[in-house]
């Protein structure tokens, strides 16, 4: 099955009511009621999906490469490719992603600009990564054992409240479970003992939530991890997650 990895965690509300793990109940509850990307753009901030790859798999498959490495300072951007830009309903929240995908939108059960999902699959059709905008979301804690492979300041979020929006890439370890997350996190992720992150970005009166859907031990080990995120679809994953912003006025 594809979707994130189910986390045992202590409950942590943040942000506004507890009602907020229904309102991030990412693409699973709410209307489907828009499959459309806004515009096509030629920034170089995402590249297309890549062929699979054996030892690793996200979504519908993985490139090869080398290494990524390690650490906390500003990235260099992949490659160039034909991207679009898709904008949320309340006009704020945005990103880029490779010009073959798409984006499904999913909304709770108030304005689409209160609360929504978006979906992105890759050519395959094959679930790729979910973007959240909303008022409220929950987040969870538990203790781990991080090995950070990469992270870096979102730029169009770097305006935003602290902790700041980081890209990042890591495994965590609980006993002998390792749990591979690539999504937006607030602040710089630390290798060694420490606490699950719970991802979530505050901009403007409201919030984002970013993560990868990483089907369930997505890769044999930590080698075949940095092989996927050297690829084209690891690429093309982390310069979404990059590309996210927020614009404080609506067009």
């Amino acid at each position: 099955m594809k979707g994130t990895i189910m986390r045992p965690a202590f409950r942590v509300p943040v942000v506004t009511a507890l009602a907020a793990a229904a309102a991030l109940s990412l693409a699973g509850c709410g209307a489907m009621v828009s499959a459309a990307p806004s515009s096509s753009s030629p920034a170089a901030s995402a590249t297309a999906s890549g062929s699979p790859s054996p030892s690793a798999s996200v979504g519908g498959g993985a490139g090869a490469g080398g290494a990524a490495t390690p650490g906390t300072s500003p990235l260099p951007a992949p490659a160039a490719a034909d991207v679009k830009t898709y904008t949320f309903p309340n006009g704020h929240v945005s990103f880029k992603y490779p010009a073959d995908w798409k984006v499904e939108l999913f909304t709770g059960a108030g304005s689409p600009s209160d609360s929504a999902t978006a979906t992105v699959l890759d050519a395959s059709g094959t679930k790729q990564a979910t973007v959240y905008s909303g008022r409220i979301a929950d987040g969870v804690s538990h203790p781990v054992s991080r090995t950070v492979f990469e992270s870096a300041p979102v730029p169009g979020l770097v305006a935003q409240p602290a902790p700041a929006a980081h890209y990042a890439f890591y495994v965590d370890r609980m006993e002998s479970n390792a749990t591979y997350r690539m999504h937006l996190a607030a602040g710089a992720p630390k290798s060694g003992q420490g606490t699950a992150l719970d991802g979530i970005i505050r901009a403007g009166d409201g919030v984002i939530v970013a993560d990868v859907q990483f089907v369930e031990k997505p890769f044999a080990n930590d080698a075949a991890a940095k092989s996927w995120l050297a690829g084209t679809e690891g690429q093309a994953l982390k310069a979404l997650l990059l590309s996210i912003s927020y614009s404080p006025t609506a067009p």
